[in-house]
């Protein structure tokens, strides 16, 4: 029995380590960090030699005012004094700049790893999975999700490894040039950390609500955009303008929310630093008046003490980046750390060719969620080249059969077999590259007409393209267009009719010469004429293949092998035409109810 569904994607609530996970994609880039971090030490190691350059021009100057001082040596040790400063700051330049480069470009490189990883996982999850999660939600994860720990990686990360560069560094000089006054700054250390961990804490489930909010209004957004033609039809425009409207203020609340806690968050801080400026001028001036420490000391240490109060009043600003990295870094880890329920066996095989026998055998499944079974026990053969006509009311099971074949989801019970192979002992590839599905709700996307047709093989030769084409009656329409075959075909098809698109759809099928089919051959939305056309190309596509059809026309009705009349996810009723509307009234009553009436209709 294989597992039916996971437990769902993981509630707001980064998992553990999810940032460490994330700087961890710094691993393959060990050069550009290598680079970076270097010209980070040296640009520091630059900054901090400027306070000891300072104490000498100060030294200096207070030497040529002590009678019988050589002047013309003082003022050689101010001006070396100065040009060094200038050259430590030409050099603190160039070393910035490189740092600022190479951050960049790693975490860019980061983003580039990420969103591939994110984007590659989407295409291997399983249809349970998006069942469960809104696009919005994806589109998010990829986007900004990434964005924000990017742009800690380049920005928030150097900030934190500065910080402790200029800490560590200062308190050994302070430590060494006065021990005393050294002593009056450290209490300020754990203080600071207190509080950096303490809001830290606090924000990132805030900025988690922040990205889920954000995902939810994305989320609108998307589905206005695709339904917008329902909107204005039903005059719906006031309505999802107040939805967009209340989406939007939850997410404004939220960061409202957050802006007030680091409002607080930032005059605490510089009140640490004030608090310890205010002790060193104390305790500093006390020690110049007992005669221990010089004016030029004094000015040392209070520009050393800078690069001590310097990162403090960073730390408010890593705190936000790195809980808004925190909380981004988690919700992406859910979408890459999702168990997927269809994938490969470790010892999966290759399905070879096939050529067309499919047999269910016992069929249980159920959705997530879902304690009631969608289909109960269902077994049948289909022969190769055989078409099997699906027949029941909606919420029978027709479209989960179609669904289990290409594994779009896994049996709870029992097994599919194609040619005698489980689908689950094959690998996927291999399975659904020898199915073709034409679908009632034609997906094409942004390309030529040659790019969709092809989109199966994107070997194909234009030969190949054409012959397809033509034999799905779309050849004539396309050579009507001003650019044929390289016409645009607009976001989701939008300048194509529906018919052009399920030709299109058919020939994008017949491509692939499959020996297996599915097809949903609705065709009440279109005319009778290209309903016409239609039927031709897919009475061309299903000869000589096994053809699994969701039956709305009596044509496919009449000319199947083999009916299957489904009732509740079970097998009411099977047979040709004529043997079931001999003896099964239910197969009856959906004939003459819904297949002739709708015939009458049109």
């Amino acid at each position: 029995m294989q597992p039916q569904m996971n437990s769902g994607p993981r509630q707001p609530g980064a998992p553990r380590g999810s940032l460490g996970r994330a700087i961890g994609y710094l691993d393959k880039h060990r050069r550009n960090v290598a680079i970076t971090y270097g010209a980070l030490m040296a640009a520091t190691l630059t900054q901090m030699a400027v306070p000891q350059l300072v104490q000498n021009m100060i030294d200096a100057a207070s030497t040529s005012f002590v009678p019988g001082a050589n002047l013309a040596h003082a003022e050689s040790l101010l001006i070396n004094a100065a040009l060094l400063i200038i050259a430590f700051a030409v050099m603190r330049g160039v070393f910035s700049f490189v740092q600022a480069f190479m951050s960049e470009k790693t975490s860019q490189d980061v983003a580039f790893d990420m969103r591939n990883a994110i984007f590659s996982k989407i295409q291997r999850l399983s249809f349970s999975y998006y069942d469960q999660t809104q696009t919005g939600q994806l589109m998010i994860r990829a986007t900004d999700d990434v964005e924000r720990l990017r742009t800690f990686v380049a920005q928030g990360l150097v900030l934190t490894a500065q910080s402790f560069m200029l800490l560590i560094g200062t308190l050994l000089v302070l430590a060494f040039t006065n021990w005393q006054l050294t002593l009056v700054v450290l209490p300020l250390l754990p203080i600071s950390m207190g509080l950096f961990m303490g809001f830290g804490k606090i924000s990132r489930p805030l900025f988690m609500t922040v990205q889920v909010r954000l995902s939810a209004l994305n989320t609108v957004l998307q589905e206005n955009l695709a339904g917008i033609k329902v909107v204005k039809a039903f005059a719906r425009e006031p309505y999802e303008k107040g939805r967009f409207d209340t989406t939007a203020t939850d997410l404004m609340a939220q960061q409202l929310r957050i802006n007030r806690i680091f409002s607080l968050l930032f005059p605490v801080i510089f009140l640490v630093a004030q608090i310890g400026q205010a002790a060193i001028l104390y305790f500093g001036g006390a020690q110049i008046l007992g005669g221990t420490l010089n004016l030029g000391e004094y000015q040392k240490f209070s520009l050393y003490l800078v690069y001590i109060f310097f990162p403090l009043g960073q730390l408010g600003f890593i705190v936000a980046m790195m809980a808004q990295a925190a909380a981004s870094a988690g919700r992406i880890f859910e979408v890459l750390d999702a168990t997927n329920e269809i994938s490969d066996k470790p010892d999966a095989q290759i399905l070879p060719a096939i050529t067309g026998r499919v047999e269910f055998r016992g069929v249980t499944f159920r959705y997530f969620g879902s304690s009631d079974p969608v289909l109960r026990n269902v077994s049948f053969v289909a022969e190769p080249g055989q078409t099997i006509a699906l027949l029941g009311a909606t919420g029978s099971g027709k479209t989960t059969i179609i669904n289990l074949l290409p594994r779009f989801y896994d049996a709870a019970d029992g097994a599919i077999l194609i040619d005698g192979h489980d689908v689950r002992d094959v690998s996927i590839d291999s399975l659904r590259s020898q199915i073709g599905i034409v679908l009632q709700e034609t997906n094409l996307f942004s390309g030529t007409i040659r790019d969709n047709i092809a989109f199966g093989r994107s070997d194909a030769s234009d030969e190949q393209v054409i012959a397809a084409a033509q034999a799905a009656s779309a050849h004539d329409f396309i050579l009507g267009f001003p650019d044929g075959y390289n016409t645009k075909v607009g976001e989701r098809g939008a300048t194509l009719s529906g018919g052009q698109k399920q030709r299109i759809a058919i020939a994008r099928a017949l491509l692939l010469s499959p020996r297996l089919l599915i097809l949903d051959d609705s065709t009440s939305s279109v005319d009778l004429q290209t309903e016409y056309h239609i039927q031709q190309a897919l009475d061309r596509l299903m000869k000589g293949r096994t053809s699994f059809v969701i039956a709305q026309r009596i044509s496919t009705v009449l000319n199947a092998d083999q009916i299957l009349v489904l009732d509740k996810g079970q097998i009411v009723a099977r047979g040709t035409h004529e043997e079931l509307l001999e003896d099964s009234p239910i197969y009856a009553e959906i004939y003459h109810s819904q297949l002739i009436g709708d015939i009458t209709i049109s």
